[in-house]
């Protein structure tokens, strides 16, 4: 029986594969000629990978048909301490022998004694073989590949001497499983880029191992770098036992697909690895949902389906026309995907709204924490808590912080009591990095709104960084886009215990237009100059009166209690004495009622 997808493939091929599983390999050998030329020609034929099993005894187990990017392999039964004892032989539609990123995982889990991959070309000279076996290095089995090499090498072989060997180092090795991910780092703009997306791969737990910076004016379509460049990077990922590349740009579904054939490996984009980041740390419901919407709509235009995966399905009796492609049913539920989170965050914007408004009721000042990602804006929110945070409130927890890429994407707010009395809500911020995901930007928009209607910005800046003037232009790029730069802004230079003078005075010359407070929020060093500041900037001041609200009038006691901040409140034969801070308009309402 043959096995995999095989809706649409001729009964000949069929029967012809059905035939091939009778012949034998001889059990010195990795294949024949014979079964090459019939899993050759079939793949001519349809245009897709085809597998055979292979076990020690030389019998054909399984035959398989894929697609033009991969196959299913038959049920293996793996025993510890031991070699599967089956042989898996497929060929490569597109020519290519090198054995992808899915042959080498399926050779480590099902521990084959060798898989085999076919790299189908136009003449039968020019066919070549790639070998993968499973070696040990340091109690950890671990892929090793041949080839490219020739039909008459890849017969003569000593594939049981290999097996044997293989076997002989399992049996006296505890052999543990490699889950690591070691990464290849590609760039073609500036090593600093490259050293932040080292930073961006730490942050997921990947190990780098090496980086390459190619100087190129122009994107290759295909493989964004040429496939000389490509092909050298395969090279040094091979030697490294690397298993992932990372490019520092945003690739096409395309480049991805045509690198990964190349390569051999899995291949993402820095917009991939900031998403993965924001998945894994998103923690309330709302950065869940803003972190699923823009993976959605990064996946809408980069699904890709191969050969019968576009077949349609849906047709027949009871059925109106040919069906659905599945990549059409695949981009309608992400649209329908899409359009459910927008809801959600709609509601999620609501809710903010309604919040944002009592505050504007309450006269509270709306300060908003901004700056690049790991500058330390969560460090200041929580110290700032600390120090002026209002004995009336409950505190709740601390936010996370650690020296890393996007610590924490949950936004919080917490009140202040600032120096005049006043009371402030803090804002903590997503924060921003260069080439920030435009998906990412328009998905966190109801987050982001925080800033929109803040009175005061503090931009918090990373003065021990090299490239703090390139960190900071990047974020009044995105507070550009949201319409906000021109807002009173203060620039904190933080992290002064471990900046040099030099970077702290370049930086105060450079942006001498703005007011620069020196910082350390880690040691809380500046905080009062910084929360004096904060008063002077903010754009209104709270006006205190003393007012007697006779008892006829008690409407205007509730009505202070609610829009304004009570400092005294006593009672006398002629009513109400309250002391209370207020704007305009509550000073408005009750200027009959002021005394001296």
């Amino acid at each position: 029986m043959i096995y995999g997808n095989v809706d649409g493939v001729k009964n000949s091929i069929l029967n012809k594969l059905e035939n091939a599983c009778e012949i034998r390999v001889s059990k010195d050998c990795i294949l024949s000629e014979e079964l090459v030329d019939i899993l050759v020609e079939v793949t001519r034929d349809l245009e897709r990978e085809v597998s055979a099993a292979i076990d020690r005894k030389g019998k054909i187990i399984s035959m398989a048909i894929g697609d033009s990017s991969s196959v299913d392999l038959p049920i293996i039964d793996i025993r510890e301490g031991r070699l599967s004892g089956v042989k898996i032989i497929h060929t490569h539609p597109n020519g290519n022998s090198r054995l992808s990123a899915l042959d080498m995982s399926a050779l480590i889990k099902l521990k084959l004694d060798c898989i085999v991959a076919i790299g189908v070309a136009a003449e039968k000279e020019k066919i070549r073989y790639n070998v993968g076996f499973c070696v040990i290095e340091d109690n950890i089995l671990i892929e090793e590949e041949v080839g490219p090499i020739n039909i008459n090498q890849i017969l003569e072989y000593d594939v049981i001497g290999k097996v044997k060997q293989i076997e002989k180092a399992m049996k006296t090795s505890e052999i543990m499983e490699d889950d690591a991910e070691r990464a290849v780092l590609v760039g073609i703009e500036s090593e600093e880029d490259l050293l932040e997306l080292r930073e961006l791969a730490k942050a997921c737990n990947v190990e780098t191992v090496d980086m390459i910076l190619q100087n190129r004016h122009k994107i290759d379509a295909a493989l964004y770098i040429g496939s000389g460049k490509a092909e050298e990077i395969a090279v040094i990922r091979q030697a490294l036992r690397a298993n992932l590349v990372i490019f520092d740009d945003e690739l096409s579904g395309s480049q991805v697909r045509n690198l990964e054939e190349v390569l051999g490996c899995k291949v993402i984009d820095r917009t991939t690895l900031i998403l993965e980041i924001f998945a894994r740390r998103a923690k309330t419901r709302e950065a869940k949902i803003q972190v699923e919407l823009a993976q959605l709509k990064y996946r809408l235009p980069r699904l890709t389906g191969l050969g019968t995966m576009l077949s349609r399905t849906g047709a027949g009796i009871g059925t109106r026309g040919p069906g659905e492609k599945k990549l059409e049913i695949d981009k309608r539920r992400i649209r329908e995907g899409i359009f459910d989170l927008n809801k959600e965050l709609e509601k999620i914007r609501t809710t903010r709204n309604v919040q944002r408004e009592k505050r504007s009721r309450e006269s509270i000042s709306k300060i908003s924490l901004v700056g690049y990602t790991n500058s330390g804006k969560s460090t200041l929110r929580n110290v700032l808590c600390e120090v002026a945070a209002l004995k009336t409130i409950v505190q709740k927890d601390k936010v996370f912080e650690a020296d890393m890429l996007f610590a924490t994407l949950d936004v919080t707010t917490r009140a202040l009591l600032l120096p005049d009395n006043r009371v402030a809500a803090v804002t903590d911020t997503v924060g921003f990095i260069r080439k920030l995901p435009h998906d990412l930007v328009e998905a966190f928009k109801s987050t982001l709104e925080e800033v929109v209607y803040s009175d005061l910005l503090m931009h918090v800046v990373d003065a021990s960084s090299d490239n703090a003037e390139i960190q900071i232009e990047a974020v009044d790029a995105v507070l550009t886009e949201l319409a906000v730069i021109d807002k009173p802004m203060i620039l904190l230079l933080n992290k002064i215990d471990k900046a040099s003078p030099e970077n702290i005075l370049k930086l105060k010359e450079k942006y001498k237009n703005l007011k620069c407070i020196e910082i350390s929020a880690k040691y809380g060093t500046n905080l009062e100059e910084l929360l004096k500041e904060a008063c002077e900037e903010l754009p209104y001041m709270l006006k205190k009166i003393k007012v007697l609200i006779p008892y006829t009038d008690q409407a205007m006691v509730a009505y202070l209690h609610r829009g304004s901040k009570v400092d005294s409140e006593e009672y006398n034969e002629e009513g109400t004495l309250m002391t209370v801070q207020g704007d305009d308009e509550v000073y408005n309402k009750c200027e009959k009622y002021i005394v001296i």
